[in-house]
This record gives structure tokens, C-alpha cells and sequence, in this order.
């Protein structure tokens, strides 16, 4: 299984955010820091602000932040957000199957789907941009200054 890109955007806009929880940014700021197209970060932006994880605002002086301070928001609930479809296999998706209602497949990959979903759920944005990201702020051209 592989998340697709938007989610993996999505996921480093929340980090960018989160090490700057005073700050607001911009999407030109943040598709230029992980080397994105702004075109692609905007539809990022807004499914993310569709969420409700983040706050756009805007004018002269608007920007971006976040929603919900970062350790209340959970990287299992951005992965629901941002992924159209979890479905390991067809069958999950609903797709139609030769041996549906016999085989045993579409329950295991539920339980595998629920099992990813749990360790995702137990961690936030925030053990991802939290103390000791400073190697990550130098990375990303921030100021050196770490989130409590």
C-alpha cells in the first residue's frame, strides 16, 4: 500500500504549519520549501481547509496555520481526509467479485486497512514537528526555533 501523493503533501504542509504555530504562511512559501508546484499545493491547501485542519485567511495580511493546535490533530485523521480510497483490494472498494461472499480476503484486508489506521491514530502532527526537529526547521530554511 502506498499513500498517494496529495496525502504526503498534505501531510508536510501540516508539518510546515506546525513548526511555525505563530506564524502564518503562504502557499508560495510552502510549495517552494518542499520543491511542489503551487498549482497542486493550492488543491492541497483547500482539501485541508475543507477538513478543518487548517485556517486560511485571507487578504494583504492572510495566510495559512493551523486549525487545532498540532498535537490535537492526528496523522490517521489526516490520512481519512486527504485518501479517496483505503480500499487495499477491489472487493473493499465495493467492486464487484467472482468469489465475493466466500472468500475471506475483503475482512483480512479490512482488518489489515483498521490496523494501519490504528498506528496512524496514535500520533499526531506533533510528534512529527515537535522538540528536536531542528535538523528538519534547517532543511525546510526556517528559523531555528522549536514548537513546546
Amino acid at each position: 500500500m502506498r499513500l498517494t501523493r496529495f496525502t504526503d503533501y498534505g501531510l508536510r504542509t501540516l508539518i510546515y504549519l506546525a513548526l511555525r504555530p505563530d506564524a502564518l504562511a503562504s502557499i508560495a512559501e510552502i510549495a517552494a520549501a518542499y520543491r511542489i508546484s503551487e498549482s497542486h499545493m493550492t488543491k492541497v491547501i483547500f482539501a485541508l481547509g475543507q477538513a478543518g485542519l487548517i485556517d486560511t485567511l485571507r487578504g494583504r495580511n492572510g495566510g495559512l496555520r493551523l486549525a487545532h493546535p498540532a498535537v490535537q490533530i492526528g496523522l490517521g485523521q489526516v490520512v481519512r481526509a486527504t485518501e479517496p480510497e483505503l480500499a487495499l483490494v477491489e472487493c473493499q472498494a465495493g467492486g464487484e467479485c467472482a468469489i465475493d461472499g466466500c472468500c475471506r480476503l475483503r475482512s483480512i484486508m479490512d482488518e489489515a486497512t483498521a490496523a494501519l489506521l490504528g498506528v496512524l491514530d496514535r500520533y499526531t502532527v506533533a510528534d512529527v514537528a515537535g522538540p528536536g526537529s531542528q535538523a528538519l526547521l534547517r532543511r525546510l530554511g526556517l528559523p531555528e526555533t522549536v514548537p513546546d
